[in-house]
């Protein structure tokens, strides 16, 4: 193994020296500047960002526990575009954190060391490299659950989350552990998964922990509370960020790996799908804080996104993955709005948002987009992303399972149109005030945009995707 070898993991290298960076930044920064280290974490994330839209040759390392392939390449540049994204509608509210508190550093770290794991488990060419990503992904972000530590819900949400997790994460060991049992190896390539019992559960531990953090039901209680306490961009970090790359590395494992028990996970896929999409949608309709709106539409668009696993093939594989890109967009888009407004107010209810057009009618129409994005209304991106699923789960004979999606899809738009009901044809003495966002929002927001227009329209991208999700199949 040479240098040029390592290289394959540049994303993970470039990641973990800015990580180092940021470490010496806050060590030799004084206490008067050390507001510009939000400026530097976000310049040092956007660096990585282009570099890692850089081409890359494909490869194993570590007798095969680390694999990249241009796929694989590919979705973590997705990731890295939507932290960006991220950071930039959070740049002003660390800045008041390090006035206030002193803890912009403590967050670059914790958020980077948790994408930094994703990018472990999506390489992961065993189960020993795939469980420390899933690890490394989980903690820090239990720590950023709870980041604001004077507010009761915060730390409340912290405790639910960091519980939750280790159960899911000790459930979901034991199903390894039970894997290795019955092949020998805990390597992808040559483990030899059979339908026996011991496998069949373990298998059944495994996804439940996996189930967890992309918020299926029944593993979902945990989302609504956790999001609501957590701070807006740390809830939008687990509802894009996290639950994208743990829906890519399942979409990978079913189709390679699993695929001896599929007879037995497409009939599960179908039932959760059902359960997840229902339940998510419905109790959204309840909600009037934006945020515990946000979870349970996360969690409905989680059961959308298992439409595309019933297929099984290339066409699948290529719906998952647009699909996820279409959500990032889509989803940082209605948390920026909504961290634009908390930021400028404190605001977070759907009541609150009553006249908002008539002040503010950009980021109105912004959430406008974002909203009928995730709703799958023509002509913007989410619309494509859902046909395509809906195609992927009917080209294999689910015609039932596609009624009922479409059936949810009309249960969303309800939802949906009441918060666009509340900001363009209500009325309000105390409408939020006009405010004028900063910089680094705006561009968030415009980036989030852009997207949402663009992806759909723009028909390359979804070839290119079909091509490159057929090396899921030679992995």
């Amino acid at each position: 193994m040479d240098f040029s070898s390592l290289l394959l993991m540049r994303h993970e290298f470039v990641l973990l020296a800015i990580l180092l960076l940021m470490i010496v930044a806050e060590i030799f920064v004084s206490e008067k500047n050390k507001k510009n280290l939000v400026n530097l974490g976000i310049v040092l994330f956007a660096i990585h960002t282009a570099i890692g839209l850089l081409p890359l040759t494909e490869g194993t390392l570590f007798g095969g526990m680390y694999k990249t392939t241009v796929l694989t390449h590919f979705f973590k540049s997705v990731l890295n575009i939507g932290v960006l994204i991220l950071l930039l509608q959070s740049g002003d509210w660390l800045r008041d954190k390090v006035a206030n508190q002193n803890k912009a550093t403590e967050f670059f770290m914790l958020i980077f060391s948790s994408l930094l794991g994703l990018f472990y488990m999506i390489s992961a060419g065993d189960f020993l490299m795939f469980y420390i990503g899933l690890e490394l992904s989980t903690l820090p972000i239990t720590a950023l659950v709870a980041y604001e530590s004077l507010k009761q819900k915060s730390s409340e949400a912290g405790i639910k989350l960091i519980l939750s997790a280790a159960l899911a994460s000790g459930t979901s060991l034991f199903g390894i552990t039970m894997m290795y049992a019955t092949s020998g190896s805990l390597y992808f390539d040559l483990m030899t998964i059979t339908a026996d019992n011991l496998t069949i559960l373990g298998f059944l531990m495994f996804f439940a922990g996996l189930a967890f953090k992309i918020s299926l039901a029944p593993f979902h209680f945990w989302t609504a509370d956790v999001y609501e306490g957590a701070p807006i961009s740390v809830a939008s970090y687990l509802s894009v960020i996290s639950k994208g790359a743990a829906a890519f590395v399942l979409m990978i494992l079913l189709f390679t790996l699993f695929r001896p028990l599929e007879s037995i996970w497409i009939n599960l896929m179908y039932v959760i799908a059902l359960l997840t999409m229902f339940i998510g949608n419905l109790f959204a309709i309840r909600q009037q804080n934006l945020k515990r709106f946000l979870a349970f539409s996360s969690i409905a668009q989680a059961g959308f996104i298992l439409l595309g696993l019933l297929s099984v093939d290339q066409l699948g594989a290529t719906t998952v993955i647009y699909f996820v890109m279409i959500y990032v967009f889509s989803n940082l888009g209605a948390f920026g709005v909504v961290q634009a407004i908390s930021n400028a107010t404190g605001k977070e209810e759907i009541g609150d948002y009553d006249g908002l057009y008539r002040t503010n009618p950009l980021l109105s129409l912004v959430m406008l987009l974002a909203l009928f994005s995730l709703a799958g209304i023509p002509p913007v991106a989410g619309f494509f992303g859902k046909f395509f699923l809906f195609m992927a789960a009917a080209s294999k004979g689910y015609y039932l399972l596609v009624f009922l999606a479409v059936v949810n899809v009309t249960i969303s738009l309800y939802y949906y149109l009441l918060v666009v009901r509340a900001m363009f044809l209500r009325k309000s003495d105390t409408a939020i005030p006009y405010f004028k966002s900063k910089p680094m929002m705006k561009l968030g927001l415009i980036i989030t945009v852009v997207g949402i227009l663009s992806i759909g329209l723009y028909a390359p991208l979804y070839d290119y995707l079909f091509e490159i999700s057929n090396s899921i199949f030679k992995l």
